[in-house]
Parts: structure tokens; sequence; C-alpha cells
């Protein structure tokens, strides 16, 4: 884990996933550099700091990009503005809920992306579900290569992240050389869903993540019975979940298992464990739409997987960070010892000598998620030799 911050495991969780998403080295250093002090302040004058630094830079980049635009160097615009949105986004997370500015910002962020994609020549677009009375976002990105339906993984947040934080990442461009297709949703609780509709999260997952099957089967680009699901984070508890009570999922990933959250809410109320986001229990019972910490408690302890994964009769994938200081790595293995009934389960461990050792793999995504990649191409009928060119 590359920690710029000695003593602040939050902005150096931030860092290590904006450099995930492709921040550049030097941008880094020069939006961080002057943070050394208020990295030790608390957490609202702290994360003001992180903010204005961090929007100077992405401020920058669209002005940048605005040069090249007029120039009509759209290529290059389109990437400044990924990376703005990148930085937009980190400095978006950590702001608490309510804060001032905050909801414009995400604005801010939305059309700073989607301006990004198309500019970039991405084959990435946004995308509705129609869910309850509303819609969930989610961004499609469509397999390379393949003629007909093509197999799709469909891939949730945790706690915390977002659609576009995890395409950055890489895991859809990845899955789309090895000719599968995605969907990143912003589920019940998270990104659009939550900041913009309303919707929080709710521990029946399979509620929303059967809607978005039934959106899928209408899709001629879709093969109905090769659709998969993964979750990263708090999603290696949607995921599974999800799958357990919807039959039609043709398999399931787990990047980072997260099998009795419950136990991970009261080892932190105990101070044990890493914090994902400053004020993390105001943000935890916005996610949750709790009043307060008892009923957010109550609502916690829903939040497991015991006594629900022996209904998975399809091949699943749990993955886990070795040295994760956020979900210890028991969890890991409560999770593959009850998937007793799956065809073909599996357990990958990341350590020192593959890289991805920490919470998802956040401090190096790259070989866990061509690990993740390579099985689900090998699981839904994908590849995992490139083509050739003709």
């Amino acid at each position: 884990m590359f920690k710029y911050f000695p003593t602040n495991y939050v902005w150096n969780l931030s860092v290590n996933l904006s450099i995930e998403m492709g921040a550049r080295m030097g941008e880094i250093e020069e939006m961080c550099a002057p943070l050394q002090d208020a990295a030790k302040a608390p957490d609202a004058a702290g994360t003001q700091a992180f903010r204005e630094t961090w929007i100077h830079m992405a401020d920058k980049l669209v002005s940048l990009a605005d040069e090249d635009e007029a120039r009509g160097r759209l290529i290059s615009a389109g990437d400044k503005l990924l990376r703005a949105a990148n930085y937009m986004i980190t400095a978006e997370r950590l702001l608490a809920h309510g804060s001032e500015g905050r909801v414009s910002l995400y604005q801010q962020f939305l059309a700073c992306f989607e301006k990004g994609l198309t500019l970039s020549g991405s084959a990435c677009r946004r995308v509705e579900i129609p869910y309850e009375g509303a819609h969930l976002s989610a961004l499609y990105v469509p397999a390379e290569g393949v003629e007909g339906p093509a197999p799709l993984l469909v891939q949730v947040n945790g706690l915390d992240s977002t659609k576009e934080m995890k395409f950055l990442v890489g895991l859809p461009a990845w899955l789309a050389k090895r000719g599968v297709a995605s969907l990143i949703v912003d589920q019940p609780g998270t990104g659009e869903a939550l900041r913009l509709q309303g919707l929080t999260a709710r521990f029946d997952s399979e509620h929303w993540a059967s809607r978005v099957v039934d959106w899928l089967e209408g899709r001629a680009d879709v093969d109905p019975k090769r659709i998969g699901m993964e979750g990263v984070s708090l999603g290696g508890y949607y995921c599974p979940r999800a799958v357990a009570f919807e039959p039609r999922f043709a398999c399931g990933v787990v990047w980072g298992a997260n099998h009795d959250w419950r136990d991970v809410q009261k080892k932190r109320l105990a101070r044990e464990g890493n914090f994902p986001v400053p004020h993390y229990w105001s943000h935890v019972m916005w996610v949750w739409g709790a009043k307060d910490m008892d009923e957010f408690m109550q609502i916690a302890e829903n939040v497991h997987l015991n006594g629900i994964l022996d209904r998975i009769r399809v091949p699943f994938l749990v993955t886990h960070g070795e040295k994760d200081s956020q979900i210890p790595l028991q969890w890991a293995h409560a999770t593959y010892d009850q998937l007793v009934n799956s065809p073909k389960r599996e357990l990958k461990i990341f350590d020192e000598r593959t890289g991805g050792v920490q919470h998802s793999s956040f401090d190096n995504s790259a070989n866990a998620g061509a690990y993740i990649a390579d099985w689900v191409a090998e699981t839904l009928g994908g590849r995992i030799v490139a083509e050739q060119p003709k």
C-alpha cells in the first residue's frame, strides 16, 4: 500500500484508489504535498483542505481539456476529463453527507465523466434500468470481437464506491478484451441511486438484482444464459446474497469477501479495523436510511450470509487480500466453506507474490483483476487468448 500520509489510513485508501483509477503520480504529488499537516486534522477541517487541492487539479485538467477540444484534439481532451473526474469523485467521496456543495460537485463529476467517455472514444455508455417507479443508473461496456449475444458480468459497488470508480479501475476493459460484456450498476445505497434519488441500501439484494436481470434479458446483445455477477467490498455481501436467491445468474465473484458485515460493525464500534471513509457512522446511517445508531445496528443484523450460501448452485469465485485491514481474512474462508453446493467453487487469496493484498486489492488491482477476468471468461465462455490481427 502506498502510504503518502503516514497517520491517515482513510486518505491513503483514497490516494491508492485514485492511482488505480488512472491518476498520474506527478499530479498526486502536486495535490498531496500541501496536505501533510491537514492529514492530522479533525475530519471536517482536513477533508475541506483535501477537497480544495484535489478540485483545483481537476479544474486545471478541465481547462486544459477545453484547450484540446478547441483545437480538435478530442482524444486528449477526453483523457484529461476522465482524469479530472477521477479527482472529483475522490474528493466528493470523503465529504460528509449534507456537506455544502457535495451534490453540485457530484453532478459536475457525472457531467465531466460522461463528456470524457464521449471525447475519448470509449465504447462505455450510461444506461437506465427501470426500478420501483424510478431507475437504477449503470454503465454498459460491450464485449470486443463477439458476434451475437455475449456473456456479461454485472458488477456492483461496495459501501462507498460508484459505478464510475469501478469502470476506471479497469475490470470492464479487461473483460471486454476477453469477450465478456459488463454492466456496472449504482445499486440502492450507492452512487446516483443514493445521492440523486434517495434510494437507500437494502439487505435483500436480490430485490434489485432481479430487476437488473429482467432488463438484461431484453437486450439482443446479451446471452441471458451467461449472466454472472461480481461485487467489491460490501458487494462481497450483496453479490452472494443475490446469486443465492436469483437462479438466473450463471456465476458469482466477490472481490473482497464480506461474509458477516454485522460483525464488522460491532468490531468498528470497539475501534477494531480501519474505516473506509471519514464521518463513518453518519455515512453508514445515510447509506442504509437509518435515523440513528440503534436503528442502523438493527439493520446491520441482517447483513450476513450464514444459512444462505447453500442455495448457490453455480460456479463461484471468492477472492480476498491477505492483509486486508478492513475485513478480516476469516470471512473469505467462511464464504468459501459455506458454498457447499457450488459445482465450481474457488478461494483465491492475493498475497505478497501476486500483489493486491489490501482490501479489495486497492493497493494493486492489475494482477487480481486479471485473475478475476480470466476466471469469468473461462466460466462464462469468453476467451483468455488475445484475438490476432487479421
